[in-house]
């Protein structure tokens, strides 16, 4: 009967998001925004990076917008819960991209305008991406560690972008998220595209190893 079936509707809604930064804004000479993976939060994840930080290098850290307790244990949520953040599920995702996106280029804005690096680890590697080639942030590199670029990318759009964007993947050897059949997939829709792209390797898992981290900066 008509009125009986269940009508999706929309709005745009005002929302507090909080970002981290390390370093001084207004010595620095080069900004890195590095987004954390699944169920990070932005300020932790920062301190993968105090390495690399300091007077040269100002480092951003945003964080996912949908926060959620992590901690597995039954019952009520008290205060030693374990809180993480993601930057979106499968649920309305072109909505939640649209915002994550409109989201970090305002994340953008504030930092003086210097040379950019975009760093995105594990679930932030998908965004990343996105944010670098549908958003308005002049990246001048774009480092994908411990994931993939998503496979439902506009490679038209992205082979534009990449034409002045260094594209950096960085890969362990024992990481257990990783497999040669994504990456040979990877490989197969970047070089059909037209991308040229470089391979950081590291002996370790699904992290960030200071080692392998200095040597993306050029430390």
């Amino acid at each position: 009967m008509p009125g009986r079936e269940a009508v999706e509707h929309h709005l745009e809604v005002t929302k507090t998001a909080r970002y981290w930064t390390l370093g001084d804004s207004s010595k620095a000479q080069e900004v890195w925004f590095v987004l954390h993976g699944y169920k990070q939060l932005a300020r932790r994840f920062l301190t993968r990076f105090r390495s690399i930080a300091g007077d040269q290098r100002l480092i951003v850290a945003p964080e996912a917008l949908s926060r959620f307790y992590a901690s597995e244990e039954p019952g009520r949520h008290g205060s030693a819960a374990v809180v993480g953040a993601s930057w979106m599920t499968r649920e309305d995702r072109l909505a939640e991209i649209d915002d994550y996106v409109g989201y970090l280029d305002r994340v953008a804005k504030l930092v003086p305008e210097l040379p950019v690096t975009v760093l995105g680890y594990s679930q932030g590697t998908a965004t990343a991406a996105r944010w670098v080639t549908q958003g308005r942030v002049s990246a001048d590199r774009l480092v994908l560690w411990a994931g993939y670029v998503p496979p439902d990318l506009d490679f038209a759009r992205a082979a534009e972008v990449f034409s002045h964007v260094e594209l950096v993947l960085v890969r362990g050897d024992a990481d257990p998220m990783l497999s040669d059949d994504l990456a040979e997939r990877e490989r197969a829709v970047l070089e059909g595209a037209g991308i040229e792209y470089r391979v950081v390797t590291y002996r370790g898992g699904h992290e960030v190893v200071p080692e392998a981290l200095a040597l993306v900066a050029g430390d």
